[in-house]
């Protein structure tokens, strides 16, 4: 997956400037995919250029303008590719098992606190990930809610358990990372205690 099909998906929805997209990906789309901002007017000038997406300007204040994308019918049909296109698990690079597995070289303080951070981080993301899951399944959320606008009623329900499904494994992702890490310290408990 790509930070092309990302911002394609979003486009879909209806068209947006730069800043509108970022707002939208810090909200939504960047929970499954993240992108730092540096990387976002890179690529949707290369969509363009690609003629995925089609850029006006339009006007910001009195004197300005910015460029507002709306995806083409060549950025729908590369949208519906890549969506339809499987894509083969890639091998983990995963800094936090890499510790795990090497745990007898580290002091049992740094260990402790490597995998306290590693809880109140997934914690943080847990919270976060059940709300938005909460919002997508009583349609609340802001951005489902202008994708549904644009949508035909009978995709409405697909629309909404898939945006759901992706959520719950965020949640389910969360809730295993967590119950890892409070493996790890129970690990190092038993350690001190011998």
């Amino acid at each position: 997956m790509t930070l092309r099909f990302a911002l394609l998906a979003v486009l879909s929805a209806g068209p947006r400037t730069g800043y509108d997209l970022l707002r939208i990906f810090d909200r939504s789309v960047g929970y499954v995919w993240h992108a730092p901002h540096t990387q976002i007017y890179p690529e949707l000038r290369r969509l363009e250029a690609d003629g995925l997406l089609a850029g006006v300007a339009v006007p910001r204040g009195p004197r300005a303008t910015k460029r507002e994308y709306r995806i083409t019918e060549l950025g729908l049909s590369t949208l519906r590719e890549l969506a339809s296109s499987p894509v083969e698990p890639s091998r983990e690079k995963d800094p936090y098992r890499l510790k795990a597995a090497y745990l007898e070289w580290a002091d049992p303080d740094g260990a402790r606190a490597q995998f306290e951070l590693h809880i109140a981080h997934y914690q943080r993301w847990l919270a976060s990930w059940e709300e938005t899951s909460a919002r997508l399944s009583d349609r609340s959320d802001p951005v489902l809610a202008e994708r549904l606008a644009v949508s035909p009623p009978e995709q409405h329900e697909l629309i909404v358990a898939a945006k759901v499904l992706a959520y719950r494994g965020l949640i389910a992702r969360a809730r295993m990372e967590i119950d890892w890490a409070r493996q790890g310290l129970e690990l190092l408990d038993g350690l001190q205690r011998s």
